[in-house]
């Protein structure tokens, strides 16, 4: 049996080249299995193969992520452990699938996260944020991503030919190389081709800095976006931080609002599976709370 090293670097190159698994959950993978493999050659040194692994192992690993802190004192927090679970999980059905003997990934389970929020603006937040800024490329911006629900990862790597203006309409590939149509309002079609009227330059990025290193690229990168969308947020006064993923949430809670179909929202979202989709069908369902209201009307 191959050391555990070598079987670890096999299941990366298997995300990669069977999966088509995005670089950054690649990233995120290796930073996670490597973490596992240091807690084994620091509390089991003499464990030699995959197949010596057990309950008890895994226990101790899951008290090592509850109780680890950094040279600064600072914890993983519930969700972070999570990530580290589901990672070894995956490794423990590849390795399944290779037959190589271990413990079953079933046998883990995934630790709870903290409850969050889910933050979105209403209609009322949302104009008043999409009407902040004075420049046509940073209001195109704001403009395509209510639009459309666009992650932001997605966003920056947008190029021009990408989009139909006859049809208001262009592809994008999302996570785990998943593949929809999204479809861009008239208010968004018109600030996009504004913006690029306005531009003198041949770079085929949609959206491009205006500043900075002449020998840098000029395309957009997610933590501009994050900070332009932070500065507008600031300039609105808006009681809510909101992120690039929460225009992304407050696409969603707009169209289920107005009784669009979870199915629909889905496949517009990208998302896998209609389960996450449905995290806003509890804040955005105006039937419950009609019966909210009928319910303790009858009661009083």
């Amino acid at each position: 049996m191959p050391p555990l090293p070598d079987l670890m670097k096999q299941f990366l190159e298997h995300l990669e080249i069977e999966r088509n698994v995005s670089p950054l959950t690649i990233r995120n993978y290796h930073h996670y299995l490597n973490r596992f493999l240091d807690f084994l050659h620091k509390r089991y040194p003499t464990l030699e193969t995959i197949s010596e692994l057990d309950q008890e192992v895994v226990r101790q690993y899951r008290l090592f992520l509850s109780r680890y802190a950094d040279e600064k004192g600072l914890t993983l927090k519930r969700v972070t452990q999570g990530y580290h679970i589901i990672a070894l999980r995956s490794f423990l059905k590849y390795l399944a699938k290779r037959e190589i003997k271990t413990i079953p990934a079933e046998m883990l389970d995934i630790p709870k996260g903290e409850s969050r929020s889910l933050k979105f603006l209403d209609r009322g937040q949302l104009e008043r944020f999409l009407a902040m800024p004075e420049n046509a490329r940073d209001k195109a911006i704001l403009e395509v991503l209510f639009s459309t629900g666009l992650r932001v990862s997605e966003l920056v790597r947008l190029n021009r030919g990408d989009i139909n203006f006859d049809r208001k309409e262009f592809g994008v590939i999302g996570k785990g190389g998943r593949s929809r149509v999204v479809f861009l309002s008239d208010s968004a079609a018109y600030w996009v081709q504004k913006y690029l009227a306005e531009r003198t330059d041949e770079d085929p990025a949609l959206f491009i800095r205006t500043s900075g290193r002449r020998d840098a690229p000029l395309r957009l990168t997610v933590r501009t976006v994050q900070r332009l969308v932070e500065k507008y947020v600031e300039k609105a006064k808006l009681p809510v931080k909101i992120t690039p993923h929460g225009i992304r949430h407050s696409f969603a809670t707009d169209l289920l609002s107005a009784g669009a179909d979870l199915r629909a929202i889905q496949e517009m979202l990208g998302h896998k599976s209609v389960a996450t989709t449905q995290i806003y069908t509890h804040i955005t369902n105006p039937q419950l709370k009609k019966i909210h209201q009928e319910y303790h009307r009858k009661k009083s």
